[in-house]
């Protein structure tokens, strides 16, 4: 079960959380994400625990307990959703709004947000 693991210290490593989740059962990966420009952490994880059962147990055990000196934020984690393209925008999809602006003056390049599903 992949667990989403949040509000974390920015000192917390990968070992301190597989030692904490460690005692819930077998933890079969960490990842700590980390900002791509610094390498320092971004205050929040994943981690795999080998069975749903294991990982409920932690869930229960962790979520809001004091890690670190902050409040751990501990839920299932969610698969990525691509389709909503995460606030990003989309040129194509606002054309009758490009086609205006091109009739009605020069129109160089326009974005506009896209609708976030509720």
């Amino acid at each position: 079960m992949n667990l989403y693991v949040g509000n974390l210290s920015f000192s917390t490593t990968d070992p301190d959380l597989k030692d904490l989740f460690a005692q819930y059962g077998t933890v079969t990966d960490v990842h700590l994400v980390t900002d791509r420009m610094t390498g320092r952490s971004r205050g929040f994880a994943f981690v795999t625990m080998s069975s749903v059962a294991e990982g409920k147990a932690a869930i229960s055990a962790l979520k809001g307990k004091n890690f670190d000196g902050r409040n751990l934020t501990v839920d299932e984690a969610r698969p990525k959703d691509f389709s909503s393209n995460a606030g990003f925008f989309s040129p194509l999809e606002d054309l009758p709004v490009r086609l205006f602006l091109s009739e009605n003056g020069k129109c160089i390049r326009h974005l506009l947000p896209r609708k976030k599903a509720m």
